[in-house]
């Protein structure tokens, strides 16, 4: 899918950048570094079902924020598509049924980023319930996945 600017055309893209050249291209202070080296994990190992689960909730939902205010017709049937794929493939077997089955009640929304977000959210509150986490404010997309909470804390 082509690359989409909106009308925050002038504000850097976290998600295509990392954190120290995201932070320069915000003209901020110098980042300074940890004064000791973070501790090294001797391997690296395939992910649990839990890290699985945040690194795949924090993809979906930055995809749907970075997805067009107003997508065409391809692009949504796409990300549609997409979702209905996704559900199939997803490696662990249980989360995938459920979420087959919760898509196919609850169609993937794919007429704008709003839409999506809000979408999205709302199928990982309704696994957050059957987990016994908390809900998300919905509201809060936004600032949680793309813009960056109102308080400054992540500029």
């Amino acid at each position: 899918m082509p690359a989409h600017r909106d009308e925050e055309e002038d504000k850097p893209c976290r998600a295509c950048s990392d954190f120290k050249t995201w932070t320069k291209l915000q003209n901020k202070s110098k980042i300074t570094t940890p004064s000791k080296p973070l501790p090294k994990q001797a391997k690296e190992c395939p992910l649990d079902k839990d890290e699985l689960g945040r690194s795949t909730w924090g993809f979906l939902h930055s995809m749907a924020a970075y997805f067009p205010d107003k997508p065409t017709k391809v692009e949504s049937d796409n990300m549609t598509k997409f979702f209905n794929i996704f559900a199939q493939f997803y490696p662990c077997e249980p989360c995938a049924l459920d979420f087959q089955e919760d898509i196919k009640k609850h169609p993937p929304k794919t007429k704008s980023k709003d839409e999506l977000a809000k979408w999205l959210c709302e199928r990982h509150n309704i696994v957050n319930v059957k987990l016994d986490k908390p809900v998300f404010d919905c509201s809060k997309v936004h600032e949680r996945w793309r813009d960056g909470w109102l308080d400054g804390s992540c500029d």
